[in-house]
């Protein structure tokens, strides 16, 4: 019904009459629309239904995070969120005598949480639990001074029972890092060999490759090392075509995707709404290193918009079993390129258009 809708409205536009009073009508809406915040709220009313679901998605993400405080899981952002403050604290010029002391306690408390396991609770994520014992074992070799409020989090870090490590996950010096090797030059080639590909082979990809790809996608920044996104990944040519055939951006070549990706981030990292939308932002970062890793693996991508479309939302949502809190970022086409098949030649902007030096300057 929707597709249906949207090819009866792009026939009636390609009416020069029937565009012309579109956009003459459009434009009086917006004139009013966004000349203040007034006529902004006036013009979401019509479009309650998608506002309230973006601030429903941001509360039910809130509520739960802190709900999954006194649950046994795989991951905790709280304790991620936290041990990466330390290491900023650990790593800065000059370092204070005792820092984070507003929250070391509170991280231990979450360390402690997380290392209680009980048989029937998920098994965690081993190197998540090793960073934070290393960050934290050296937070309290550092801090010397004599403080109340960190000498009970040490005695109380000192009383867990802790699982036998190196000590090297933690903080180190930037000269130690071993050059990987790559040029401009190279670096430059490859983001001109990725292409936004949506012919591709009748050939399966390996898991295997993907998992790769995501080694080096998983290595991007993500605030407060949170990493708030999952990348769910359809393989089964059924499965790929119900999916693929959601977003609009897909139409007319999701049935030959051999593997589709679902990129869907997830409020329940964040306690406050001022990161609502750290979750585009991280997922996005990891994202174009996902695909310039599978450049390398001789995989082509392409990136299938998702917008803000309430009736597409509803049907992914029901189609994947989202929870509230759980938002798609955007759909990838992943597989072998058709040698043959055409790719978008898609100028850039020059440097001068992207870029300006000092704008604050008068």
């Amino acid at each position: 019904m929707i597709k249906k809708l949207k090819r009866i409205a792009k026939q009636l536009l390609a009416i020069p009459a029937v565009r012309k009073s579109y956009e003459t009508a459009n434009r009086g809406v917006l004139a009013v629309a966004g000349s203040s915040r007034l006529g902004a709220t006036l013009y979401s009313l019509p479009g309650f239904v998608t506002f309230n679901r973006e601030q429903f998605a941001v509360l039910s993400g809130r509520r739960t995070y802190y709900e999954n405080l006194r649950r046994s899981r795989t991951s905790h952002v709280e304790l991620r969120r936290n041990v990466h403050r330390l290491e900023k604290g650990i790593l800065m010029r000059p370092r204070r005598d005792a820092f984070a002391r507003d929250y070391i306690l509170e991280t231990v408390e979450f360390y402690r949480t997380a290392v209680s396991r009980r048989p029937q609770d998920p098994v965690l994520d081993a190197s998540e639990i090793q960073w934070a014992h290393d960050v934290l074992a050296e937070y309290f070799e550092i801090i010397t001074v004599p403080d109340p409020v960190v000498d009970r989090a040490r005695a109380l870090f000192v009383s867990l029972a802790h699982t036998p490590t190196d000590g090297t996950v933690k903080p180190y010096e930037h000269g130690s890092i071993t050059p990987s090797g790559v040029t401009y030059d190279q670096l430059l080639a490859l983001s001109h060999q990725r292409r936004s590909v949506r012919w591709f082979l009748d050939k399966p990809v390996d898991r295997d490759l993907i998992d790769k790809a995501l080694a080096v996608g998983r290595q991007s920044p993500s605030a407060c090392n949170r990493l708030p996104y999952e990348y769910l990944v359809f393989d089964d040519p059924e499965m790929v075509k119900k999916v693929g055939a959601i977003p609009f951006g897909s139409a007319g070549y999701s049935h030959q995707i051999p593997t589709l990706i679902v990129v869907k981030g997830r409020l329940d990292s964040y306690f406050s709404p001022r990161d609502r939308h750290v979750i585009y932002i991280d997922a996005a970062l990891a994202s174009m290193g996902f695909m310039y890793a599978l450049e390398t693996l001789g995989l082509s991508s392409s990136v299938i918009n998702w917008p803000d479309f309430e009736p597409l939302e509803r049907t992914m949502s029901k189609t994947l079993g989202l929870a509230p809190h759980e938002r798609i970022i955007m759909l990838m086409a992943v597989g072998y390129a058709d040698p043959t098949g055409m790719v978008a030649y898609s100028q850039k902007k020059d440097l001068d258009v992207l870029r300006r030096f000092n704008p604050l300057d008068s």
